[in-house]
């Protein structure tokens, strides 16, 4: 499965072949929210007050994983006026000092925005200065509308730096989204040697090895680039038909990738989805659910999120039912 793995990281990236050892570099996970949970513990020296950065909102992982390593948490407000984005310039240089460990996720849950070339280069430079860990969350790379420009991925835009080690660099990838497998529970973390031997030094006390059927399996889908290609292709059609009917009463818009819609709401978003749910029997998230309030404000606010992953005529039937809903209001 590891080679499968790295050959796989090596053509979607474009990463120098010798560059990524399948020994030394991969570890097969039990999904990457094991994964993302165990780099904290395997990486956060709780001893030195350390913070652990994160998007806001974000996979409520991060939180937990950053709390039980003993670290604070520190959050990046991802809000419209940066694009959904972490703003990098706005963070003090006291955080950075004292941050060991940074969570990224781009594509972005749950606004689907992607970090360009130019904020991920920025990011590794932060961490070479301040001496912390980029985990770089990529579940969502698979999932994009526009087939000659996949996202960019952490350890690609190492390579091109001439960063072939990967040095403070990781990158976790799953086959939930990509191949529709979320209950296999299949993932994998990639990057830096030494971070490899941290982070498997720790699983080593909790016994997680992925079942051989699993791997066999796995092994078959990373191998494989036609169902993921045409999951794409769903996803494309689901968009535009839901888009079509939502497009004229909510401030929405299509994503740069992932399954998400992040709409802004007409009212608070907590009772948009329980009204939704109790007058048209649709469930949507509350945005504020997936943030903290930070720096004097909830970035979740008026805002939910819708995924994507029904078929597409239960799919257009919803969003048929929320803008009934929004007409109602």
């Amino acid at each position: 499965m590891r080679r499968a793995v790295t050959d796989w990281l090596i053509a979607r990236f474009q990463l120098p072949p010798a560059s990524i050892d399948a020994e030394r570099h991969i570890i097969p996970v039990n999904g990457t929210r094991e994964a993302l949970f165990a780099i904290a513990q395997a990486v956060v020296d709780r001893n030195i007050n350390p913070l652990v950065l994160m998007p806001n909102p974000f996979y409520q992982i991060y939180e937990g994983a950053a709390l039980l390593a003993g670290a604070e948490p520190y959050y990046l407000n991802c809000t419209a006026d940066n694009h959904y984005l972490p703003d990098f310039d706005a963070v003090p240089d006291r955080v950075w000092r004292r941050c060991q460990l940074i969570y990224l996720c781009s594509p972005g849950n749950p606004s689907g925005a992607v970090s360009d070339r130019a904020t991920l280069k920025k990011l590794i430079e932060l961490a070479d200065e301040n001496d912390f860990v980029i985990a770089s969350d990529e579940c969502y790379s698979e999932i994009y509308p526009d087939e000659t420009s996949p996202p960019l991925g952490l350890l690609q835009v190492a390579a091109e730096m001439g960063r072939d080690d990967y040095r403070r660099c990781v990158v976790f990838h799953s086959l939930s989204k990509r191949s529709n497998l979320p209950g296999m529970r299949s993932g994998f973390v990639a990057g830096d040697a030494q971070v490899m031997q941290k982070f498997l030094l720790y699983r080593t006390y909790h016994g997680c090895a992925m079942p051989p059927y699993h791997q066999a399996a796995s092994i078959k889908a990373w191998q494989d680039e036609a169902h993921v290609q045409h999951n794409r292709e769903l996803y494309r059609e689901k968009f535009a038909a839901v888009l079509d009917t939502l497009g004229a009463v909510l401030d929405v818009g299509q994503p740069d990738a992932a399954f998400y819609l992040w709409p802004r709401t007409p009212i608070d978003d907590t009772e948009f989805a329980r009204r939704l749910f109790a007058e048209q029997n649709v469930t949507v998230l509350p945005g504020s659910f997936l943030s903290r309030d930070a720096h004097g404000t909830n970035p979740g606010n008026h805002h939910v999120r819708m995924a994507l992953v029904a078929p597409l005529a239960e799919c257009v039937e919803a969003a048929n039912r929320i803008k009934a809903f929004i007409k109602a209001l």
